[in-house]
């Protein structure tokens, strides 16, 4: 599977695995490197000693490339990009943030940038800052996504009509059917998340896992606009976000409610309650806990079964 995703990150498939707050850990980002695909930390639920610790981890664990997530709105982010660059790690992902910022500075020490967008405004921001490929993530998407609700079977064609480097999609891809798919609207490769919180090697918490698999379609929503859109698993504290609503709240009073560590709580510690549970609507096509490699082979046995199909008709 050559192409130019596979030749930017030198890997055997154009798959990475999503940076994830807790649940991207060293052992998951290894996991999927030695299997094939481009591993990632998921650096916006690390303190920069924690991060050293799982970039040291990662590169015992693994001789292939693997990569770093970080959230620009990190407040220690200049901390998180020197550690970056001290321990020569050759990819960064950023998100949540201008990627002007830093753009400049990792590409000058030698790192491949990726930046994630959710739309057609911000990949063409992202391609003139200089970077060497762009994640547009659609609605359906977990965690922290754009305000506009754009799918990802929509916003990718629209992204790839517009910029000329490689386009990787993302949100709602959890099997080769919709790896195949995102390929023949444009896509140059995928990232996948929520398929990944329920691995073996995910440092989530196990409840949440099994929150996600027994998950059907309609158990998430994208809610908290007004802070940053977030999309979850429906529970005691996704009800209470939403009987606040009724109230007609301030911004004020939504952040007093989310409160911190909220995220921490729900997908790392296991509070299935009062936890904030991020995950994508593809949950309710997750059915099971496996080990990361063997679900990036069955992601792509199926996509190369389906390809052949598709040719044969």
């Amino acid at each position: 599977m050559d192409n130019r995703i596979t030749q930017l990150f030198n890997i055997k498939y154009p798959v990475v695995q999503a940076g994830m707050i807790w649940a991207s850990g060293w052992r998951l980002a290894s996991a999927v490197s030695n299997a094939g695909g481009l591993g990632l930390l998921g650096a916006g639920s690390m303190y920069p000693d924690v991060l050293l610790e799982h970039i040291q981890k990662c590169k015992k664990a693994t001789d292939r490339p693997f990569g770093v997530n970080i959230p620009m709105l990190y407040p220690d982010i200049d901390k998180l990009m020197q550690i970056i660059v001290d321990k020569e790690v050759k990819i960064v992902f950023t998100s949540a943030g201008n990627p002007k910022t830093w753009t400049s500075f990792l590409k000058e020490k030698g790192i491949t940038v990726v930046h994630v967008v959710s739309s057609v405004k911000f990949a063409l921001k992202a391609q003139e800052a200089g970077v060497d490929a762009v994640v547009a993530e659609g609605f359906e998407a977990g965690g922290h996504n754009g305000r506009d609700e754009t799918t990802t079977f929509t916003l990718i064609p629209m992204v790839k009509e517009q910029i000329d480097i490689p386009l990787i999609a993302a949100g709602g891809i959890a099997t080769g059917r919709g790896m195949l798919a995102a390929m023949v609207l444009g896509a140059d490769g995928v990232q996948i998340g929520s398929r990944f919180v329920a691995s073996d090697e995910a440092s989530s918490h196990g409840k949440f896992k099994q929150e996600v698999v027994k998950a059907k379609e309609g158990a998430t929503q994208l809610t908290l606009k007004e802070l940053a859109p977030v999309r979850m698993l429906k529970n005691k504290f996704f009800n209470d976000v939403q009987e606040l609503y009724k109230k007609a709240p301030s911004t004020d009073e939504l952040k007093a409610l989310l409160g911190r560590a909220r995220a921490k709580r729900g997908m790392f510690e296991g509070d299935l309650e009062e936890g904030e549970l991020e995950i994508g609507q593809i949950a309710g096509l997750i059915h099971d806990i496996k080990p990361a490699a063997q679900i990036l082979k069955d992601i792509i046995t199926e996509y190369e079964q389906v390809k052949q199909t598709m040719t044969i008709l």
